[in-house]
């Protein structure tokens, strides 16, 4: 597997076959999570966004844990946040991209979460280990999560005397259903590989050393043959389209996808058909969206 050139402090960006591979990589801390950690997370997404040599991204954890939370050892607010300020709603809708706002208050899982929410690629969650706090939340805006038997999965913030984030309060009722997701967050239980399988945080428990292939494979089965730019408007479209609050918006943004892809990939993808013969799609996601995107 190929490592990338760029160098990160917290994680490994390695692609092969079309696959990037984002390990969390402080096994020495199980993985926790930091506000660098963060960053690069966001800044991860982003690239993969539009590297053409990515088609789909696996994350997964190096060592024994996925993640095991945040980093509480670290000094001043663990969270990261600024205690001088005294931000409003009025702040978090004027002022959401002032630098102020972004590193001091702004939370900083959310902002990884949201970077997950914005990717053009499928996202796939192999969850090696821990996955506790903010190791959970942000599996929940990855498209699919696969546990390992070794897997615990815990949203425990009540037990801290804080509340979800990492945009979880919008994902996980997505992911569960507002019932168990409530249930959830109310009991701050950890939740062994057949208990997330049992409440649908997962999709599947594998052995341990199924973990990686089984998520590969999947990816592969997600981009093999598929168009990139068709795949990426895809995700934007169900993310988005889902949580409006009627059709209508839904048929105004097919409309404009169905029209554009018709006229790009589209036409290889229906020639490919008729001729018998495997799709080689041009379209790249770094260069062919469609005027429309992002709406």
């Amino acid at each position: 597997m190929s490592s990338d050139v760029t160098e990160y402090q917290t994680l490994r960006y390695e692609v092969a076959d079309g696959i990037l591979t984002l390990w969390l990589d402080r096994p020495d801390h199980m993985n926790a999570f930091t506000v660098t950690m963060a960053n690069e997370l966001e800044a991860a997404f982003g690239r993969a966004s539009i590297d053409d040599d990515v088609a789909a991204i696996v994350v997964t954890g190096t060592g024994r844990a996925f993640c095991a939370g945040m980093d509480l050892s670290v000094p001043g607010n663990v969270f990261g946040l600024d205690e001088s300020q005294h931000p409003t709603m009025a702040d978090m809708v004027d002022r959401f991209e002032d630098p102020a706002i972004v590193a001091g208050v702004r939370d900083t899982g959310g902002r990884v979460s949201l970077s997950i929410y914005r990717c053009t690629k499928p996202v796939i969650a192999a969850i090696n280990g821990a996955a506790v706090g903010i190791g959970a939340t942000m599996t929940l805006p990855m498209d699919v999560r696969i546990a390992s038997e070794k897997a615990r999965i815990g949203l425990v913030f009540g037990r801290l005397g804080i509340v979800p984030e990492a945009c979880s309060t919008w994902f996980l009722p997505r992911v569960v259903g507002m019932s168990r997701a409530l249930e959830l967050v109310y009991s701050a239980d950890i939740l062994d590989a057949p208990q997330a399988l049992e409440y649908g945080l997962v999709r599947e428990v594998v052995a341990p050393d199924d973990l990686l292939p089984t998520a590969y494979a999947l990816a592969q089965r997600f981009v093999h043959g598929k168009s990139q730019v068709a795949t990426a408007l895809m995700r934007q479209m169900l993310y988005r389209n889902s949580a409006q609050p009627d059709p209508v918006t839904a048929h105004r943004v097919e409309s404009l996808a169905m029209f554009y892809a018709s006229i790009s990939d589209g036409k290889e993808g229906v020639t490919a058909f008729l001729e018998k013969r495997p799709a080689q799609f041009p379209g790249r996601t770094s260069t062919d969206m469609p005027p429309f995107y992002p709406w």
